[in-house]
């Protein structure tokens, strides 16, 4: 078993990482971009605008990359309830939503899950690197919200 039920699941693609979260029997929840012509996860939903939510085995996600459990945030943010967490996360499959690198990426997505906070700490480094020019459009300020209920 690869972790715990809403444990986050980090898989380190080149140069980027995508995000899921564990739900049960080896399967997670990630978002992917619509288009069959894209592989699940791809850089190519960096450019996309929408993404759907995949209930996956974690092996067909991964595509041979690496991973770790990633609960990072829970220092920061208190995880909510296991049985909320799957919940709110199983309400989500195959749902349609807004994809934005900057506001609402798959970081963004299992974090909102995981602890009711749509943070991306990718975000906040490429924030930090590029602070002048994403701070003056705003871009890093806005939270997106999913609206997972």
């Amino acid at each position: 078993i690869p972790g715990k039920p809403g444990d986050l699941i980090e898989i380190f693609r080149i140069g980027y990482e995508h995000w899921a979260i564990y739900v049960e029997d080896d399967c997670v929840v990630h978002l992917a971009p619509p288009s069959e012509e894209f592989e699940a996860g791809s850089i190519t939903s960096v450019f996309s605008n929408r993404a759907v939510v995949k209930y996956s085995r974690l092996e067909d996600v991964l595509h041979g990359c690496s991973w770790k459990i990633n609960n990072k945030l829970d220092g920061t943010y208190l995880p909510l309830p296991v049985d909320k967490i799957i919940q709110r996360t199983k309400k989500m499959i195959n749902k349609i939503v807004q994809y934005s690198l900057i506001e609402g990426n798959c970081e963004h997505f299992v974090n909102d899950l995981r602890y009711g906070v749509a943070r991306s700490q990718q975000v906040w480094y490429l924030c930090s690197d590029a602070g002048f020019l994403l701070n003056f459009l705003g871009a890093c300020d806005s939270i997106s919200g999913w609206n997972s209920g």
